[in-house]
């Protein structure tokens, strides 16, 4: 497990804690991913064994230490991270992406069909643990799902005539992204029996969180050489893929743009086409924008970090000196989350 997200705001004692969850949590995820089968358990444990951030489960793990951890915060992190892999599988499929976390991907590996039965094979897998976290739990799940598939069909369908491209994406990303993240912040809060107040801001934190997340990934996918993010860069540009930065391009119209705005919104199966898109796009003033917005969204998850800081004093919160360091930590993850740079 790789992570650009360090503990260094909390106490060693704590941070000791807080990394033994992260552990247990690796640990049943790799169970979660095994089978009788060898093949079956080895295109479920693919993306897995490939590393990642880890992000939903350590905002889940990191939450719970709000108040009073339990082992269903475990079992809900290995859930949420099961979702994030599935729907990895899926998207590498629409994507027809060759590469994921320094891998080849599954659906290059073993084809569309087999990939996106995997998928399948990690929701399904989600899910069985997921029955023993309770009712609640399973409708929160449920509604999460629907808004994961929503963004995807709202993605694949694009923006209605008059709509506003850019406002339709970002919704796209709070249903694609931002749900699972703010699921994971709520688990996190659910099982360590903090109050709805405080649920319903670490809910509206993870959504925030998330969105900054998914658009610092978006412009690194545009910034970064494959070598630094594991992935083939410019994937998005190669499938004719508008990510925010590109709206932005699109929404600006500069005349001096026209060379970009005629490679942007079409597949680029041209490599010449793909490299001088990526140059013109690494050099555009859109992809400061882009990081913008990003911090925007960064900030505005910690103005509901400090909704939770009001209710601290609270029945169901760890002391006033845990709960500092907790938001503190989650307050550099937001930072940290839109200021990525490569």
């Amino acid at each position: 497990m790789s992570s650009p997200f360090a503990l260094s705001g909390v106490d060693p004692a704590l941070a000791e804690k807080i990394q033994s969850a992260l552990v247990q949590v690796e640990e049943q995820l790799a169970q979660a991913t095994t089978s009788q089968d060898p093949f079956i358990e080895e295109t479920a444990s693919h993306l897995a064994k490939a590393g990642g951030k880890r992000f939903r489960p350590l905002i889940a793990v990191l939450i719970s230490y709000l108040g009073n951890p339990t082992p269903k915060t475990i079992e809900a992190a290995v859930v949420v991270e099961l979702t994030h892999l599935a729907t990895l599988y899926h998207d590498d499929v629409m994507d027809e992406a060759p590469r994921r976390r320094g891998a080849e991907s599954a659906n290059n590996r073993w084809g569309n069909t087999l990939a996106i039965l995997t998928g399948d094979f990690l929701f399904s897998r989600a899910s069985n643990i997921l029955a023993d976290l309770g009712p609640d739990a399973v409708r929160l799940q449920a509604q999460t799902f629907e808004r994961l598939v929503s963004g995807q069909i709202h993605e694949t369908v694009g923006p209605r005539d008059g709509d506003d491209a850019v406002a339709h994406h970002l919704q796209v990303l709070a249903d694609k992204t931002g749900s699972l993240i703010a699921t994971s912040a709520r688990f996190g809060g659910m099982f360590a029996g903090l109050s709805s107040d405080a649920l319903d801001a670490l809910d509206a934190f993870g959504e925030d969180v998330g969105l900054a997340f998914q658009i610092a990934d978006d412009i690194l996918d545009i910034a970064s050489e494959a070598e630094i993010s594991g992935k083939t860069p410019g994937t998005d540009l190669r499938e004719g893929i508008l990510t925010l930065p590109m709206l932005l391009v699109q929404q600006a119209a500069r005349v001096e743009d026209a060379e970009l705005l005629g490679l942007l919104g079409r597949a680029l199966p041209d490599d010449r086409d793909h490299s001088r898109a990526l140059e013109l796009m690494r050099a555009h003033a859109a992809m400061k924008e882009a990081q913008g917005v990003a911090r925007k969204y960064a900030e505005d998850a910690i103005a509901q970090l400090n909704k939770v800081r009001a209710l601290s004093s609270d029945a169901g919160f760890a002391s006033l000196e845990q709960v500092e360091q907790v938001l503190t930590t989650l307050e550099k993850i937001c930072r940290t989350t839109a200021d990525r740079e490569v």
